[in-house]
């Protein structure tokens, strides 16, 4: 496994041993170039976005597969970048990623096995696969037949089937079937069907020249482009085509039961499409748009689950805990039995990455039968994203709730709306204004598309919103919606959820099925202790199918804990803490979009001028908590700070810190400092001091004390203003764990330091 820049190709796909020249003028592509060139040998990970229709791809939007390419040449002309690439190997993409403050996409990847292949069946598919390029080649007008050099004089099935898709002239779209393909037997049958249909296609077209031929004089040749269309109409019996369609519509028509203002608006477009020439610019702008909107689920509900207990069951057959959701849910399936009326709930699930927040939305679709869409407004910043763009416009086309809708078929069905917290205000509008249109009741029985033109009854949709951080929520939108957050999983509910929910499919999607291999509870807390570091589990679910799928492999009869690490490499991570007790050091509790954390503050002084200095990637915010904790000090416990100077350091500086949080954590390690008495490493703080040693509520306590609790921490300070928060905390964490509850630094400072 290991990490490399990536470039993406929206228009060009790049395959194994091939070169190919681009011209780059975009500034982020030209970091990555940059970048490759002098950290990664030269070497850049190539890769297409699925959607070829996506104008800003996201990073699920883009394959699982990629190729890593070898810049050759690299040539900056005036902030032009002139490059030679060759594609070197297919790699499997394990996840994209951002550095911060950095524009540029990194990818870890790992080096894909080939399928060991029969040599018999090898060189058969071989064979085939030449004698019908040949057959190609020798049809086909302009094709050159420097291919068959290289075929002839190469026997590897691999490189020989990435060199026929690359010569032939297959679009971008089939081109990156074929690139993510690593089968080579499954290629090689590929391009055979993809060739021999084009042989056929090619004859059609050759059979129609010849009757086209007979049929025109020397003077009607301009029009040679009319007579094929119109020889291929005669050949399918389709001279009437448009004609055909225009009766198509009005029948659909006559079927929408519609409000008469929208059914005579459809109508006179159907009368304005009839009269249009063929020939006609608008034809296919008009053709599209009759398209959307008629067959747009205008009158087609899907009916809903009203069965309360087997909703509730089959949600606890997919998700462990999320009480409140399945409740929530629950009641609705409930209530709309009683009340036919009731206005669908808008939820908002909060938590860290990976707790379940997609998934628990897809199965209360399941639940309740409905149909299920995903939209990502993930860094969104145009509004016509959502409602859509004017048909005057270029490539105009319906939002991304209108596509969803005639994605589902019906009118009613479950629409996810992903990282609400993540869009972007600007010039280009305020897609959070507008989506809060789409979801409010009391406007959107009426929602109007720019792109339909008329109002969409949206009254039957449930939607509901995911986020990492309350905080960033748009104000507006997290007054309308219900907030249900979605907390860290201890290590024991982990081991539930790999157990209960996990196991089962991947054991059986990696064809594991030795009753020996045993999943022991120890086992389990051993993987999770040792591999993973989350506040959710989807990093758990990698690593059990990666275990899965290396039993299989190496054919492994009996699992325990040497065998996982021989397997898996050395543990990533430790649920003990390892550094050694020190005076000044002490452990603080953290919560950010990810979760909970539990890290260290380091201090120390020597002889100086006064001077304070802060590392490890601290805010402003946490900056001035420092000045407030020496104040603090200084006033209440006559510290003498003078010809001192002092470093504050805190571990893991790769992370942003900040937040008004750990003023009791940096009071303790300063006075452990002058006191010259270690805090025990079993203790972590949280909590904001004020100038006169007050204790300040802070935000996060049940993430910060489940952090505590995975990483094996006995005791933890928190504001005694935060007590009604213990409620929310599992009754495991606070059976195991001392937790106590302090309103002023006085009481910390007696307990440790007299």
């Amino acid at each position: 496994m290991f990490n490399i820049p990536v470039i993406l190709l929206k228009n060009l796909v790049i395959l194994p041993n091939q070169e190919i020249k681009l011209e780059l003028n975009n500034v982020i592509s030209g970091k990555a170039i940059n970048d490759a060139s002098s950290n990664f040998k030269s070497e850049i990970l190539v890769v297409a976005p699925m959607d070829l229709l996506e104008e800003e791809p996201s990073v699920d939007d883009l394959p699982k597969v990629g190729v890593i390419a070898k810049i050759k040449n690299k040539i900056d002309n005036d902030g032009v970048i002139e490059i030679k690439l060759r594609g070197l190997k297919r790699v499997a993409v394990n996840k994209y990623y951002q550095e911060k403050n950095n524009e540029v996409l990194y990818s870890e990847v790992m080096y894909i096995d080939l399928p060991a292949l029969v040599e018999d069946e090898e060189n058969a598919i071989l064979k085939k696969l030449v004698d019908t390029l040949k057959k190609y080649i020798n049809i086909s007008k302009g094709i050159s037949n420097d291919i068959l050099n290289f075929v002839s004089n190469n026997k590897d099935l691999n490189k020989i089937t990435d060199a026929i898709t690359s010569f032939l002239p297959f679009n971008i779209g089939k081109k990156l079937e074929y690139m993510q393909e690593i089968n080579p037997i499954k290629r090689a049958k590929a391009l055979i069907k993809d060739m021999n249909e084009e042989i056929k296609g090619i004859e059609i077209d050759n059979e129609l020249e010849e009757k086209i031929d007979e049929s025109l004089q020397n003077d009607q040749r301009k029009f040679i482009l009319k007579e094929k269309m119109k020889v291929l109409k005669q050949e399918l019996g389709e001279d009437s085509w448009k004609k055909e369609e225009v009766i198509e519509y009005r029948k659909v028509l006559d079927k929408l039961k519609i409000d008469k203002k929208i059914k005579d608006h459809f109508s006179h477009e159907i009368d304005k499409y009839e009269i249009m020439s063929d020939d006609a610019l608008e034809v296919s702008v008009m053709h599209n748009y009759l398209d959307w909107v008629l067959h747009l689920p205008w009158n087609k509900t899907r009916k809903e689950n009203a069965n309360f207990d087997e909703v509730y069951k089959e949600l606890n057959k997919s998700h462990f805990g999320m009480d409140e959701i399945k409740t929530r849910i629950s009641e609705y399936v409930a209530i709309k039995n009683l009340n036919r009326n009731i206005q669908s709930p808008i939820i908002c699930l909060v938590g860290p990455p990976g707790v379940g927040k997609t998934t628990i939305a897809m199965s209360i679709a399941r639940a309740l039968n409905r149909d299920f869409y995903k939209i990502s407004v993930g860094g969104l910043n145009d509004s016509t994203e959502l409602v859509g763009s004017r048909r005057t416009y270029l490539a105009s086309a319906p939002g991304k709730i209108i596509q969803g809708l005639n994605k589902c078929g019906s009118n009613n069905p479950l629409i996810l709306i992903d990282e609400v917290d993540k869009m972007v205000k600007d010039y280009k509008g305020d897609p959070a204004s507008t989506l809060l249109e789409i979801l409010d009741p009391n406007q959107n029985k009426i929602f109007t598309d720019n792109y339909i033109e008329e109002p969409f009854d949206l009254s039957g949709v449930l939607f509901i919103l995911t986020a990492n951080n309350v905080s960033d929520i748009p104000k507006p939108i997290l007054d309308r919606v219900e907030l249900i957050e979605l907390h860290s999983y201890t290590v024991f509910e982990k081991k539930d959820i790999a157990k209960n929910y996990m196991l089962p499919n991947i054991l059986l999607d990696n064809m594991v099925y030795d009753n020996k291999i045993k999943f022991s509870d120890e086992l389990l807390y051993f993987l999770i202790n040792n591999y993973t570091d989350e506040a959710g589990v989807r990093d758990l679910e990698r690593i059990l199918s990666s275990l899965a799928r290396k039993i299989t492999i190496n054919n492994v009869k009996i699992l325990n804990e040497e065998r996982v690490v021989k397997l898996l490499g050395n543990p990533k991570y430790t649920s003990n803490l390892v550094m050694e007790e020190e005076n000044g050091v002490v452990n603080t509790l953290a919560v950010s979009n990810s979760g909970g954390t539990l890290s260290k503050i380091e201090v120390v002084t020597c002889k100086g001028n006064d001077k304070l200095t802060i590392t490890g990637n601290a805010g402003n915010i946490l900056k001035e908590s420092i000045s407030v904790v020496l104040t603090m000090l200084k006033l209440k416990y006559k510290y003498s700070f003078h010809n001192e100077d002092i470093h504050v350091h805190f571990l893991d500086a790769s992370s942003k810190k900040d937040g008004p949080s750990a003023g009791l954590a940096l009071s303790v390690a300063l006075c452990s400092l002058k006191e010259n008495k270690k805090v025990p490493n079993d203790v972590a703080f949280t909590g904001e001091v004020s100038l006169n040693g007050s204790i300040l509520k802070i935000g996060g306590l049940k993430e910060k004390l489940i952090a505590a609790y995975n990483k094996n921490i006995k005791v933890v300070y928190m504001p005694k203003s935060n007590s009604e928060d213990l409620e929310n905390v599992p009754k495991l964490i606070l059976d195991n764990m001392e937790v106590i509850p302090v309103s002023n630094f006085n009481e910390v400072y007696t307990k440790l330091f007299k």
